[in-house]
Parts: C-alpha cells; sequence; structure tokens
C-alpha cells in the first residue's frame, strides 16, 4: 500500500511534519509519497529520513517517495 500526501502550497517544516504524523498510517516496507513544491523538501524529507531510520526511495518533480522502515 501507498500514502500519498498533497502538502502544495505548505512552507518548511510542514511537509517533514506531515510525513513525521503519517508514516504509521502504512505498513513496514510500504511507502509515502508527499507531494510539496516547497524547495526546502528537497533537503528536508532526505534528511527526516536519515534522522528517523527510513528509506529516501526518490523524487521526481515535486513528489518524494519515502519507505517506512520501522
Amino acid at each position: 500500500m501507498s500514502l500519498r500526501l498533497d502538502c502544495t502550497g505548505q512552507l518548511c517544516p510542514l511537509p517533514v511534519l506531515e510525513l513525521a504524523r503519517r508514516i504509521g498510517d502504512v505498513e513496514v516496507g510500504d511507502t509515502v509519497v508527499v507531494v510539496s513544491d516547497d524547495p526546502a523538501a528537497a533537503s528536508d524529507i532526505p534528511a527526516w529520513c536519515r534522522m528517523r531510520g527510513h528509506e529516501f526511495v526518490g523524487a521526481a518533480d515535486t513528489s518524494y517517495e519515502v519507505r517506512r522502515l520501522r
């Protein structure tokens, strides 16, 4: 299962806070896609993944995919 979070129009730190709040809604091994037009998301989301022990799968345009690992 994958969860899609539309964080368009939200500025830092709101997309990362929404990701943190909702990562538990998917099973371990599943992904969350964060859609964000905030330029800071390109560095904030991968950094959050490193700090929290999740996998940053990648980015395409304004979408950032995260795999829940724990």
